[in-house]
């Protein structure tokens, strides 16, 4: 039996929490669907969101689905199964559940005359409901060595340089939480802006700190007192291999410090603060392959882990929601000309409605 609960109350979520929990037990993968996210995605962004529960005859959750309706005047209307979050599809204790969650996830799409539906899972998979997928994209994890001694060897002397490069003159690392928000959030947006990418609202980053109150914490580097890099951490999430990790699911530099090394020095403190916090993995996020972003990931020896983003198509075309869609080079070329006041004022607006 499949339950559908539209804007679910504490008990099912405590229920859902109770069912993953038990699951990352065994198989430790399954961190970026915790049902906090449901929370925090609506009160940063007015997404509406569904638990679906599979339940043996027994009454016992034997699966579960967290699914986000994203509503844009803009770009339509998709079921997402997570937005923002790298990977939280379908987490079953068999096959039969498994199948029920989906053909269920189907059907409400299609009650709810979305475009698509989109589940974010670890790959690869092949599921013939979901015609459409996208691999492009990767989990970036490290296995974190017994010591902050013990990772500075293993790091290639290039790396170990450009950290030391990157620590020279009068930095300061300062971890926190709302406190550090206005500062985070500068940095943060101000970098998207220079990518072309409209920048979630601060309120969502303080919705993340709220959801996960003993977990996520923000990092601000400061050179010669000014905010010059910045991070967000969620600690106590469950690892690709089992244990503990760090995930680090938002990080930027401002433009001009990325010739110090800046962020490298960041990183490697950001890896030494999960290892204060009792993480043995530390995951860098998702990257797409071949990307900048991928390239410094993969100097800090880390493993790809694929994604397979799953498609029901309804009606549309997803390629046109992506941010490297050739038919949006003049507009990213624009949003990088904006000021920050500007691109900070209405990005949140378009930002909401990209799945």
């Amino acid at each position: 039996m499949i339950e559908v609960h539209r804007d679910p109350d504490a008990a099912k979520v405590a229920a859902a929490r109770s069912f993953l929990a038990a699951v990352e037990t065994r198989e430790g993968r399954y961190g970026d669907s915790d049902p906090s996210w449901l929370g925090i995605l609506r009160s940063s962004f007015g997404h509406e969101p569904f638990l679906l529960l599979s339940r043996r005859q027994s009454g016992d959750i034997d699966g579960y689905l967290p699914l986000a309706l994203v509503s844009s005047r803009l770009f339509g209307r998709f079921l997402v199964s997570l937005p923002y979050v790298t990977h939280a599809g379908v987490v079953a204790a068999d096959a039969s559940a498994d199948a029920r969650l989906r053909d269920t996830a189907v059907d409400l799409a299609r009650d709810l005359d979305v475009d698509h539906l989109q589940l974010r899972e670890s790959g690869p998979s092949v599921d013939d409901r979901f015609a459409t997928t996208r691999t492009d994209k990767v989990r970036m994890t490290k296995r974190l060595p017994p010591s902050p001694a013990a990772l500075w060897q293993e790091l290639s002397a290039k790396v170990r340089n450009q950290i030391r490069k990157g620590g020279r003159g009068d930095l300061e690392l300062r971890i926190g939480r709302h406190e550090l928000l206005r500062d985070f959030h500068r940095v943060w947006s101000e970098n998207m802006r220079d990518l072309g990418t409209p920048a979630y609202p601060r309120r969502f980053f303080s919705e993340v700190l709220n959801g996960f109150v003993d977990r996520a914490e923000l990092a601000v580097v400061d050179r010669d007192g000014r905010p010059a890099a910045v991070a967000m951490l969620i600690h106590g999430v469950r690892g690709q291999g089992g244990g503990w990790a760090t995930t680090v699911p938002a990080a930027s530099s401002r433009r001009a410090e990325r010739p110090n090394n800046v962020n490298m020095w960041m990183y490697h403190r950001l890896m030494v603060r999960a290892m204060e916090r009792g993480s043995v993995e530390f995951d860098f996020g998702r990257s797409t392959r071949g990307s900048g972003a991928h390239r410094f990931k993969r100097q800090w020896q880390c493993t790809d882990i694929p994604t397979c983003w799953q498609y029901s198509v309804r009606r549309g075309d997803i390629a046109a929601l992506r941010s490297d869609d050739p038919r949006h080079a003049r507009r990213v070329a624009l949003w990088k000309r904006l000021p920050l006041w500007l691109s900070n004022a209405i990005g949140p607006f378009i930002a909401r409605g990209i799945p």
